[in-house]
C-alpha cells in the first residue's frame, strides 16, 4: 500500500515516514501543500495523510483541489483540535481526522480501517486539460466536441483518467478493463489504445495519451 504524507515539520514527517515504512507501507513525503497536491495528482496513492497547517497551500486548500478530481482517502493529522476544524475537514471531503499528539498504533489502525473501507465516493466529473469525463452519464467532451465511445473504450479512458500521471502496464490494463490475464503475444491493449486515440487524441493538437516504451501507457497533460 502506498501512502503520501504531507507534513512540513521535519521531525514529525520523518517519524511518520519511518514508522509507516516499518509497518509495511511504501511512503512518500511532501513538505508543502503545493508539493503534496502535485504528488497526489501525479501518482496513485492508497491514502493521503494530510496536515492542515502547511506552507504555500494549507490542508483545506489541498483537499478542495484534490477532491475536484480524485477520491483518494484522506486522513487529516493536525494539532487543530477545535470541533469547528474537525467539522470543516470532514465537510471538505476528509475521511478521518486524528489530532496531535496521537498514539502511532491508533494511526495505523485508522489507516488500515480506511483502506479496508475503500473510497466512500467516486468522482462524478474528471477534467484533464480540455477533456471532461462525466463518470455517471458515461459522456466525454473535449473542447466543444462530444465524443461517443463504446463501453470498453470508456472503461479504458476512465482507468487512465482516474490514475492520470501514472504509467499503467499492459497487464494491469488488461486485468482492469477486460478482466483477463495479459498474454505478451496479444495486442488487445495496444489495439484498444490506438482506437481510443483516434477518438480522443488524433483530432486535436494537444495529445493526452502517451506511450512509455517498455512500460505501458499514461494519460497526462504535457507542455
Amino acid at each position: 500500500m502506498r501512502v503520501l504524507v504531507v507534513e512540513d515539520e521535519a521531525k514529525a514527517g520523518e517519524y511518520l515516514r519511518k514508522g509507516l515504512s516499518e509497518s509495511g507501507f511504501v511512503v512518500d513525503w511532501a513538505r508543502t501543500g503545493v508539493d503534496g497536491l502535485h504528488m497526489a495528482q501525479s501518482a496513485h496513492y492508497d491514502i493521503v495523510i494530510l496536515d492542515v497547517m502547511l506552507p504555500e497551500m494549507d490542508g483545506w486548500q489541498v483537499i478542495q483541489e484534490l477532491r475536484a478530481t480524485q477520491e483518494t482517502p484522506v486522513l487529516f493529522l493536525t494539532a487543530k483540535d477545535e470541533v469547528e476544524d474537525r467539522i470543516k475537514g470532514l465537510e471538505l471531503g476528509a475521511d478521518d481526522y486524528l489530532v496531535k499528539p496521537f498514539a502511532f498504533a491508533e494511526l495505523v489502525v485508522r489507516i488500515r480501517t480506511l483502506l479496508r473501507r475503500g473510497p466512500i465516493r467516486e468522482a462524478e466529473q474528471i477534467r484533464i486539460a480540455d477533456m471532461q469525463i462525466d463518470v455517471v452519464r458515461r459522456r466525454v467532451v473535449r473542447g466543444n466536441d462530444r465524443i461517443d465511445l463504446t463501453a470498453k473504450e470508456f472503461a479504458l479512458l476512465y482507468l487512465l483518467a482516474k490514475r492520470k500521471g501514472e504509467v499503467l502496464s499492459r497487464s494491469l490494463i488488461a486485468s482492469q478493463v477486460w478482466d483477463m490475464n495479459f498474454d505478451s503475444d496479444s495486442n488487445v491493449v495496444d489495439v484498444a489504445i490506438r482506437r481510443l486515440r483516434v477518438r480522443v487524441d488524433d483530432p486535436y493538437s494537444h495529445k493526452l495519451i502517451h506511450t512509455i516504451r517498455g512500460m505501458g501507457y499514461v494519460l497526462e497533460e504535457r507542455d
